[in-house]
């Protein structure tokens, strides 16, 4: 046996062999590289190429341009807002109540799966 076979874990569905996964990680790195290289030479940081181009206006305040997790969300929180308003009064914050609720349904649920119902 050599030394690579001794590396070799074969399975049912395989082997697996580290020497292989290191050799496609190399090849890839180099892949990586050379797409890398070919990039863009005219690039100039620090100048006004990296302003952000919005239709060719300046952008005044960044606030204004981000969009923001409630921005994207705001159907479905608006949609299940007695769901979220429930669920908002629940939230306090402590850590040691979401423990509490955690452990509570979890023995609920264990009760429920022993036959105790």
């Amino acid at each position: 046996m050599t030394w690579i076979e001794s590396l070799t874990l074969n399975s049912p569905s395989g082997f697996w062999n580290p020497i292989v996964w290191l050799a496609l990680l190399i090849v890839f790195a180099v892949i990586g590289y050379v797409i890398y290289s070919r990039g863009n030479r005219s690039y100039k940081p620090n100048t006004d190429q990296v302003k952000p181009f919005l239709s060719g206006n300046e952008v005044e305040d960044v606030e204004e341009i981000r969009v923001r997790a409630g921005d994207i969300y705001w159907g479905f929180i608006e949609a299940l807002k007695g769901y979220y308003n429930v669920l908002m009064r629940m939230h306090t914050g402590d850590v040691r109540d979401y423990i509490l609720w955690y452990l509570g349904l979890g023995a609920i649920i264990l009760f429920i799966l022993v036959g105790g119902v």
